[in-house]
């Protein structure tokens, strides 16, 4: 996993204690809230729904009046119309809304979903003629159109008509349709903007209904769904959609979704949207992904018991195929990276395959992003095509750097933190150091590990878990709160499930913590008994037999007396000099002395075999977090020279026989010496 910087959130003391006695909520939900901007009384409200509802006004939304207008025209007329949504689980939510309030409404409608593999996204001129065979006189699209322009101009061509709801970013012309609906149009006044298509969609049946009322709260399951998966910010309006999603998914009178819950093995544990977001949503975007989305939809609006539980169960098999193919996938982007030694120290990966599934590229690039902490992109190669998703971290937009890249692809789109390319097969190394030397271009920044509050070991405790639960719903924007638990010692470490995770006790003045870190081999963690650490916690309940208990689960670990400012100057330091720069360093600072390099081969050569990462050398050695990048020139010129040799799962250890040699003669320490040399010469100069 990579070196997370560690930031403590700041909250305003004063203001948490005056919201919670003011609004009679726990003193560490005020001020967690208060962490994430919450910092007045009326603004805590909104925030735990303690305020009647004050919803949007949808008629607010550009180009919503002629939409509605145009929609009540097809309904009184009978004509018909055609919603036509995407692969994903926004899209697939959004489908499912749309349609089945137009046919509540005695509607002539049909949906139309693209397929993925086949077709891709968005409208497609096969597609458009497929709907004008079928009588379609009107397509409605959610969650795609707004980059619809020849398309747009191809169903004006066959006398259909067109209005676009969406949640995307336009360009700087917009579709010629009947009406645009969205948020992010240059000439939208909404304070809020960040609905998710299925967001836009419901508030177009709202308007429609001409107020939010029992009928629009009934498509609330549905637009939560969509906000949860999409990753929206649960704030303003989506907190409250989600909210009331929530309840009634966990009380759904929906088949398709009470038959999902089931197959997903959620039918026993409380709803929230965390469940959502980790039961639900994956498997409604595995039907997509992996086959026809058309699945999903057929899901959500069968009222045949028979029906949704064979599609539910197919739809599960089909998310458990998703998360084998993704393994499989990630493990050989993870070789390629080994194998190309170099690009580790670049500074956004880029890694392709032939036949790669292009259903799970996405995720297995949000993997890739968690396990090496850069930007990267997965891309799958057919024939002389290709085409990939991509993973940022926060502070590189990847839509400017594609942007920047543009004469390397043949089309790509998304966001500031996700987006999608197309491009040449024969254009992919080109592109890799395309958009790496974009990113050389600036100082990148490194993943963060946000802590909500610094916890005494002491306060873990049931009580806690309702200040949690205030909080709720939990997402993009509010996530789940994380709790550091700082100079706490290992006292124990345990393997569990077969081997696959870990136990690990953590104590501090007589307080002993029992954690559990998943997905974590006892060969893989660095740390031992008595090493001091800061630990990242979230805390769950567990209940079992009626009794309620906490769970402790460790996000993140790091050593507590490194000093951070010091360890990530010298890792990027190093970084730079290993992917090839000469400048924007110290040089000097980098040439390790004899004695640290005599520490390094001492050390590793006394345990046989070294497999964790520079920082926790430092530490063992008993050396400080600005000698990161001397320790680091050190084992990379013993690699260079044969004094230490590196296995194939990156473990390092001394051969059993070895020449004679000179370490300086180690390419990587001359050219240290000469850049030094330089530094020295400009400065006399």
């Amino acid at each position: 996993m990579s070196r997370k910087k560690w930031i403590v959130k700041s909250g305003n003391k004063e203001n948490a204690t005056l919201i919670s006695e003011k609004l009679g909520i726990s003193p560490y939900s005020a001020l967690i809230a208060s962490t994430r901007g919450i910092n007045t009384v009326e603004q805590a409200r909104e925030f735990f729904g303690l305020d009647e509802r004050k919803s949007v006004d949808p008629m607010d939304f550009p180009d919503m009046y002629p939409a509605v207008k145009r929609i009540q025209k097809a309904l009184d007329g009978f004509e018909r119309i055609a919603v036509y949504g995407d692969y994903d689980a926004d899209g697939v939510t959004s489908t499912a809304l749309l349609y089945s309030y137009l046919e509540m409404q005695g509607a002539d409608v049909v949906y139309y979903v693209p397929n993925r593999h086949t077709e891709g996204y968005g409208l497609s001129y096969e597609a458009i003629d497929k709907l004008s065979l079928m009588g379609v006189r009107l397509i409605i699209t959610v969650d795609n159109g707004i980059s619809a322009i020849d398309e747009a101009k191809y169903i004006n061509e066959l006398e259909m008509e067109l209005i676009v709801t969406d949640h995307h970013l336009p360009s700087d012309v917009l579709p010629q349709a009947v009406a645009v609906v969205d948020p992010h149009r240059e000439d939208c006044n909404l304070e809020f903007k960040d609905y998710a298509g299925v967001g836009v969609a419901y508030k177009l049946i709202c308007a429609l209904e001409g107020e939010e009322n029992g009928v629009t709260d009934s498509f609330a399951d549905l637009a939560a769904i969509g906000t949860v998966a999409d990753i929206m910010p649960l704030i303003k309006e989506n907190r409250d959609i989600v909210r009331r999603g929530v309840e009634l998914i966990a009380d759904s009178d929906r088949i398709g979704l009470q038959a999902l819950i089931e197959a997903g093995g959620l039918g026993n544990k409380a709803i929230t949207s965390t469940s959502v977001a980790f039961g639900i949503c994956p498997r409604i975007n595995a039907a997509g992904r992996m086959g026809s989305a058309d699945r999903a939809i057929r899901l959500l609006l069968t009222d045949d018991y028979d029906e949704a539980t064979l599609l539910a169960q197919e739809i599960n098999d089909e998310n458990i195929l998703r998360q084998q193919t993704e393994q499989e996938i990630l493990g050989q982007a993870v070789e390629q990276i080994k194998a190309n030694s170099d690009w580790q120290y670049q500074n956004v990966l880029v890694v392709a395959g032939e036949g790669w599934h292009d259903g799970v590229v996405g995720i297995v690039a949000s993997r890739l992003v968690e396990k090496y902490g850069k930007p990267t992109l997965v891309i799958t190669v057919d024939g002389e095509d290709a085409k990939g998703s991509g993973r940022s971290i926060e502070g590189f937009s990847l839509y400017d750097a594609l942007n920047a890249c543009g004469e390397c692809l043949t089309n790509f789109g998304g966001h500031t933190l996700a987006a999608g390319i197309g491009l040449k097969t024969s254009d992919i190394d080109a592109f890799r150091k395309a958009i790496n030397a974009y990113a050389d271009s600036m100082e990148m920044p490194y993943p963060m590990q946000n802590i909500d509050f610094k916890l005494n070991p002491a306060c873990v405790s049931v009580e806690m878990l309702e200040t949690i639960n205030q909080l709720e719903p939990f997402g993009s924007g509010n996530p789940q709160p994380i709790f550091g638990l700082y100079n706490m010692t290992v006292s124990d470490i345990q393997p569990i499930g077969n081997g696959k995770h870990l136990r690990i006790i953590l104590e501090r003045n007589g307080v002993s913590l029992q954690t559990v870190k998943f997905k974590t081999v006892q060969a893989e963690f660095p740390y031992r008994k008595g090493d001091v650490v800061d630990a990242a916690v979230q805390l769950e309940a567990n209940e079992y037999l009626g009794q309620v208990r906490v769970n402790i689960l460790l996000k993140n670990i790091k050593l507590h007396d490194m000093v951070e400012e010091d360890l990530f100057s010298s890792m990027s330091d190093f970084s730079k000099l290993m992917s090839g720069k000469t400048q924007g360093f110290d040089a000097e600072l980098l040439i390790p002395q004899r004695e640290t390099s005599a520490k390094v081969y001492r050390f590793i050569r006394s345990v046989g075999r070294w497999n964790y990462d520079i920082e926790t050398l430092c530490h063992r050695l008993d050396l400080w977090a600005e000698d990161y990048g001397q320790v680091a020139v050190s084992v990379e010129a013993m690699l260079e020279m044969g004094i230490l040799i590196k296995d194939e799962n990156q473990g390092l250890s001394v051969p059993k026989t070895s020449e004679k040699v000179n370490l300086q003669d180690a390419p990587i320490l001359k050219r240290l010496t000469e850049l030094s040399k330089g530094s020295a010469d400009n400065a006399e100069w």
